[in-house]
């Protein structure tokens, strides 16, 4: 087999767009969409809200200082490692109960690596529409970086979350929703008085994978019933773009038009 050439060294790791007055979204441009999270911040009067933090490649907590001068609440909404990566960088470290485990231990590290993933695995994620083949990075975060070793950073979360809590930034607030099946303990975020919902991989206007360890398509079924009643505004999802409530309900529909 012949070895790939080296990546190129990046000249910068994350990316990123103001989105609305207090709302920034950040992304590694340089990580295959499979595993390219999106990373959102939103700023309130007594502290930001970080919503998932990427691979863990690089520092997001270093990239976008500017970002985290105040308190900072990093929230994931499940701990897959494209979603948790830079978990371990704050201090505030918050997750639902039912991942909590798996952060622990740094359990769900997908791999930086294509070749590891097994070729059935690879013909399902391109089947999908998630084509593997070429790499799942574009370059490297620094000198010395081996794609082989990467994995998930395991760290303790600092407050367990539920259905009903609320993630308060004093002049904002975000009831947790808990919306399993991509995995056990996924959550959203919903502030109800704009109608905006941070689903994470709940929902996302992509191919939904369902078919992972921990997933539930029975229970991705009933997340998406909800989601059909819920008078969103805005999702701003774990992956690809956002969308408004008519395309919410073409989702959902659209996923338990196909549930076995």
């Amino acid at each position: 087999m012949v070895s790939a050439p080296p990546l190129p060294i990046a000249d910068r790791w994350f990316a990123r767009r103001e989105l609305d007055e207090g709302l920034t979204l950040l992304w590694e441009p340089h990580v295959h969409p499979l595993l390219r999270c999106n990373i959102w911040r939103v700023a309130g009067r007594d502290a930001s809200l970080l919503v998932d933090s990427g691979l863990g490649l690089a520092s997001l907590r270093q990239a976008a200082r500017d970002l985290f001068e105040a308190d900072v609440l990093a929230v994931a909404t499940h701990v897959h490692s494209d979603h948790a990566g830079g978990l371990h960088e704050f201090e505030h470290r918050w997750v639902h109960a039912a991942e909590a485990p798996a952060l622990s231990r740094g359990e769900d590290s997908f791999p930086v690596d294509p070749d590891a993933y097994a070729p059935k695995t690879r013909q399902a994620l391109a089947a999908l529409g998630y084509d593997i083949g070429g790499g799942l990075l574009t370059a490297a975060p620094h000198r010395g970086f081996d794609a082989r070793r990467h994995v998930l950073k395991g760290c303790e979360p600092t407050r367990l979350l539920a259905e009903g809590d609320v993630v308060d930034l004093g002049d904002r607030a975000f009831e947790v929703l808990h919306l399993p099946g991509h995995s056990v303990g996924s959550i959203g975020l919903w502030e109800a008085a704009s109608g905006v919902l941070f689903s994470g991989d709940a929902v996302y206007d992509g191919p939904l994978l369902d078919a992972l360890p921990g997933s539930d398509r029975q229970a991705y079924a009933a997340t998406m019933r909800r989601l059909l009643d819920l008078p969103v505004r805005v999702v701003h999802a774990g992956h690809d773009p956002s969308f408004g409530r008519d395309r919410l309900r073409e989702l959902a529909r659209g996923y338990l038009a196909n549930v076995d």
